[in-house]
């Protein structure tokens, strides 16, 4: 389908995912805290048992995390949108020289901001049974 032959739910459906890519560019790997909380709305709604409600429990979560492991950094492996969810497939690293951690970040957007999110993770494993890789 090229540009021209997009629907408005393509385009909105594009646009909610560079939102959520670059939320977790500015947060997780520059830590631009700022740049990163222009994306929520005016309530924000964390289901992450790590981190409280709204642009503050974020930018608290966000200050330890990078003071604690300076060099985290988060790859993108996947990332599909429908209707107002935006589910991402990510590989994060706390430091270079670990495995990571696999993680499944969901995001609910209104109005082109980030309103709600749920994180699931689990660390890479040493080994597996079926030599297929995690991310």
């Amino acid at each position: 389908m090229s540009d021209q032959e997009k629907t408005p739910t393509d385009n909105i459906l594009a646009r909610n995912k560079a939102i959520v890519l670059d939320f977790i560019e500015q947060a997780v790997n520059q830590g631009n805290i700022d740049a990163a909380s222009a994306h929520f709305g005016d309530a924000y709604i964390q289901h992450n048992p790590n981190i409280a409600d709204g642009v503050e429990g974020f930018r608290s979560y966000v200050r330890q995390l990078r003071q604690t492991f300076p060099d985290v950094r988060g790859e993108v492996k996947r990332i599909v949108a429908e209707g107002d969810y935006v589910i991402v497939h990510m590989l994060a690293k706390r430091d270079p020289k670990e495995a990571g951690l696999a993680i499944v970040d969901i995001f609910r957007l209104s109005a082109d901001k980030l309103v709600e999110h749920w994180e699931v993770r689990q660390p890479i494993a040493e080994s597996d049974l079926h030599g297929n890789s995690m991310i």
